[in-house]
């Protein structure tokens, strides 16, 4: 299922409403979608390589801006849907972990969050959930970092070492993908330690 997603997700990079999907992958993604927008801001780079600093613009964007709305669920509708994040979006041993981690340093555990493989979506819906803990200021400025240091050093690797990455996670896919759980599992791990 995930390689149908990634797939779905790669075909927009080949329409006229590329922009538009990645903005809509990555504000959808802060809150709830499970494909990162680094899979078509690279295609989008890969594409048009002198682009790649507007794509990065407009995913770190649209991602902060999903971010908020994250944060508005968890602030405003968490009675109402709770359910559907339990059960497809994250595991609630899981968000009150971050729920905990939130007593300590908001900030921090937010930034490393909006920049690493670690699910962002958790973060900034339990920061509305947690809102007595976490000011929207603070998950926007920490996100204002994470989000665009993340999208710009993608588009950076792209536009300097290019086509033999997306080979390589074409052609690698199930193994990027335990990796991927393999970082956010290590990412959990420090920020347990910090």
């Amino acid at each position: 299922m995930l390689r149908r997603l990634y797939n779905w997700v790669l075909h927009w990079a080949e329409t006229p409403y590329a922009v538009p999907a990645l903005a809509f992958l990555a504000f959808t993604e802060s809150s709830f979608f499970p494909i990162p927008p680094d899979v078509l801001l690279i295609a989008l780079t890969l594409s048009m390589p002198s682009n790649g600093l507007w794509y990065a613009t407009v995913c770190s964007v649209a991602s902060v801006l999903g971010g908020m709305a994250g944060y508005a669920i968890g602030w405003g509708f968490w009675e109402i849907v709770k359910g559907f994040f339990f059960t497809y979006v994250f595991s609630e041993a899981l968000f009150n972990q971050v729920g905990a981690y939130y007593a300590d340093n908001a900030f921090l555990y937010i930034f490393t969050a909006a920049f690493t493989p670690i699910p962002y979506k958790v973060f900034t819906v339990a920061a509305g959930v947690w809102h007595d803990r976490v000011s929207l200021g603070t998950l926007v400025l920490a996100s204002a970092i994470g989000r665009p240091l993340r999208f710009f050093l993608v588009a950076g690797l792209i536009q300097v070492f290019g086509n033999p990455i997306k080979q390589f996670i074409d052609k690698y896919f199930d193994l990027c993908s335990l990796g991927f759980v393999g970082l956010m599992v290590l990412g959990f791990i420090v920020m347990k330690w910090l």
